[in-house]
């Protein structure tokens, strides 16, 4: 079985938000399936999908901190300032973090760690909602 859909997910503030559930919701056929892949891709060059801790939230906190560290606004050598100052940050982020997932089904569910989750990584202060390709294979 071969599904692909494209689902839309909720805009978020600048952070590191679980999107798990949503997913999970958005994507019913996960449970027809024994074994399986379900591969994430997002459509944006301002956020990215990434899988860490689903538990603790200043894990999330602290990695939006670690970030804004890494890629600060305002820096003096940035040329792409148009669309503002979290725009290029916003684009270093996303390449770093990375663009899409790949998470294997086993048995009608994800197949995670007890500690892992869904990230969609917001990378700008005013984003709209997010577009997703979710791509699920398997038997």
């Amino acid at each position: 079985m071969w599904i692909q859909k494209e689902i839309s997910v909720q805009a978020q503030k600048r952070g590191f938000h679980l999107i798990t559930d949503e997913i999970v919701q958005q994507v019913p056929e996960i449970k027809k399936l024994n074994v399986g892949m379900l591969h994430l891709f997002i459509k944006h060059t301002s956020a990215s999908i990434g899988l860490n801790e689903n538990a603790d939230p200043s894990v999330r906190h602290d990695l939006e901190q670690h970030f804004n560290v890494l890629a600060p606004e305002n820096a003096p050598y940035y040329e792409h300032t148009f669309e503002g100052p979290d725009d290029m940050p916003a684009h270093i982020k996303s390449i770093l973090i990375g663009s899409s997932q790949s998470i294997p089904v086993t048995n009608g569910a994800l197949n995670m760690g007890i500690w892992q989750g869904i990230y969609l990584c917001e990378h700008r202060e005013n984003a709209s909602s997010r577009t997703l390709v979710i791509t699920l294979n398997g038997e």
